[in-house]
């Protein structure tokens, strides 16, 4: 499994930016590209945000859209649109999100130098 991240392009229209907020890594974007093939409709991309709750105080959220909201900075990663909205953008930066499959487990894996606390459950964190 590579651990290679791919640098995201940002996607014309969208508002110019000078660092992206988050990453994906080449296994996280395969990952995602097969789950949206399995969906009807195919949805137009993934939204990738930051909502409150959890132990810890926020948690990741992830899921599809069919189209990106007013508030959205659109990347690209290769083919696959990712959508961020303005708030989520200030704790996901210089966040970098992997998928791993190990014998225990496989999921999403988001490592954020930003995070100063985890919770046990591993799903939330504060900064």
């Amino acid at each position: 499994m590579s651990t290679a991240t791919i640098t995201p392009e940002v996607v014309v229209g969208a508002p110019a930016v000078s660092t992206t907020p988050v990453t994906l890594t080449p296994a996280a974007i395969n990952k995602v590209r097969e789950i949206m093939a399995t969906q009807t409709p195919v949805p137009a991309g993934l939204r990738i945000g930051v909502v409150g709750g959890g132990c810890s105080g926020f948690q990741y959220s992830m899921s599809f859209e069919n189209q990106s909201g007013m508030m959205d900075k659109v990347y690209k990663f290769e083919d696959l649109k990712v959508f961020v909205d303005a708030t989520s953008a200030m704790y996901l930066s210089n966040c970098t999100v992997d998928y791993v499959e190990t014998l225990e487990a496989a999921g999403f894996k988001f490592e954020n130098a930003a995070v100063k606390s985890t919770c046990g459950c591993g799903s939330s964190f504060s900064v």
